[in-house]
């Protein structure tokens, strides 16, 4: 019978998710767990070592050394020694075929998804072979629990991470800061003094040209559009001194 059921590699420092196994199970139940190892892989660097989180059908494990950590959704039957050898042994696997700096310089995640393939293998080995047949591996990993207990955690523990609790990010509201334009120089004066009787003239041009030509043709309208656009042109052409100008005289 299956017992491992979900694993995956990720980088201590961020939680980023270097590689996973194939993902079978589709049940909300588990889905929530999934979503509850990805927001745990998030805080690793608080749990050096290893470290379980059960609950009443799964539990989540995790063994983190160094940069590198190896998780797992389990059954709840699956013993925890078990479990624990399996991520040493993935561990294990991962950093022979992957070293440190191609882990540091991942920058998007599953960037090593081909170990599936090793992941796949070994989580096959661990849920069919006997245990028997891993008698010492698992003596060495229940030797080494008793000597050092991993660290038991709570279904809120998993909960919370990176300042998220129960899928819900805490707002924190700050005052908008107070930005204040800078005063208009003598040339940014002059230069919308400029804009201003421009803008006349060509306002000034366009209106006579517009009743002439309601008099005459209206081949004439494109005369009148000649003036016209460079005076909106002129009203937009330097905004800026526009805003700095309102803003001191207000």
């Amino acid at each position: 019978m299956s017992m491992i059921f979900f694993a995956c590699v990720v980088r201590v420092r961020d939680g980023l998710p270097l590689s996973a196994s194939t993902d079978f199970y589709h049940t909300q139940d588990f889905l929530e767990w999934r979503r509850r190892l990805k927001s745990l892989a998030l805080r690793l660097a608080q749990y050096p070592g290893r470290g379980s989180a059960e609950g009443r059908d799964f539990s989540i494990h995790f063994s983190s050394f160094g940069d590198v950590a190896c998780m797992a959704i389990c059954s709840c039957q699956c013993p925890a020694t078990m479990a624990f050898c399996f991520l040493e042994t993935l561990w294990w696997e991962f950093t022979a075929s992957y070293d440190t700096t191609c882990i540091g310089l991942a920058s998007r995640p599953y960037a090593f998804l081909e170990f599936d393939n090793i992941i796949q293998k070994v989580k096959w080995h661990f849920n069919y072979v006997s245990s028997s047949q891993m008698e010492s591996s698992l003596e060495k990993i229940q030797e080494e629990l008793k000597l050092q207990p991993p660290v038991v955690l709570t279904l809120e523990d998993t909960d919370v991470a990176n300042g998220v609790m129960n899928g819900h990010t805490p707002m924190h509201l700050e005052p908008a800061p107070n930005f204040r334009m800078e005063p208009v120089t003598a040339l940014g004066i002059l230069s919308l003094i400029l804009n201003i009787m421009c803008a006349a003239l060509n306002l000034i041009r366009g209106v006579h040209l517009a009743e002439h030509s309601l008099q005459v043709a209206h081949e004439e309208i494109g005369n009148v559009l000649a003036f016209l656009v460079p005076f909106v042109a002129c009203i937009f052409q330097d905004p800026g001194n526009w805003f700095c100008w309102l803003d001191q005289t207000s």
